[in-house]
């Protein structure tokens, strides 16, 4: 079960379905985030200076360079998601990856945002023509990662943008084909390099041919 207990619920509205799994992370990975959000946090009174990849210590009071706290830092992402349909985009080259993709694998979003933001973030990838369940997690991906494979060993691919959230993948699903991408790929720089178990893409055109070899079509 999730350790999430309102994501293991929504796991359980899902229907059945016994094909190959893929599952998504969603900011950086179908949507645009990182790109995006420096313009957000401009129209608000804030900047963005990267010198690390996290948020927190990286975000400033465009009036006085003042660096702004976590609780803050959180606050602002509330304010982004609600309003994320006027600000995120899909990733180049999404929409087609996961139409073929989609033509023999279940593909579930699975995303890392307060749950009260769910509805908005369905709406949106609605109204972008991107249909596929939506999951919300406060937690730990990879023990929802376990609960949605189910019992039958179907193969498994999950991609996202945040190593952390691969390694607990890998950590509930041991056999699953762990794919990073990020949609600006200049935040690598930021990061140690990959375990030899996880595979790094540039993009949907390169991921899309080796996620449907990873779960054989």
């Amino acid at each position: 079960m999730s350790d999430d207990p309102e994501t293991a619920r929504q796991i359980e509205e899902l229907a059945a379905d016994d094909r190959p799994l893929l599952v998504l992370d969603v900011d950086d990975v179908v949507l645009e985030f990182v790109r995006p959000f420096p313009h957000f946090l401009k129209s608000r009174g804030f900047q963005l200076t990267l010198s690390s990849f996290r948020l927190t210590g990286n975000i400033a009071e465009s009036a006085n360079g003042r660096l702004i706290e976590q609780a803050e830092v959180t606050a602002l992402l509330g304010e982004f998601f609600d309003a994320q349909a006027d600000w995120q985009t899909v990733t180049d080259g999404a929409t087609e990856a996961l139409a073929m993709l989609g033509e023999h694998a279940e593909i579930i979003m699975l995303t890392a945002m307060p749950h009260k933001h769910r509805a908005a973030r369905r709406a949106h990838l609605d109204a972008l023509g991107l249909n596929y369940p939506l999951l919300t997690t406060e937690m730990a991906k990879g023990p929802a990662i376990a609960k949605l494979r189910g019992a039958k060993r179907r193969p498994v691919a999950f991609v996202d943008d945040q190593p952390s959230n691969l390694l607990s993948g890998r950590g509930s699903v041991a056999d699953a084909h762990l794919f990073h991408l990020m949609a600006d790929n200049s935040l690598r720089a930021f990061l140690p390099p990959t375990p030899d178990d996880i595979i790094a893409v540039d993009d949907w055109r390169e991921a899309a041919p080796l996620i449907a070899r990873a779960l054989g079509f």
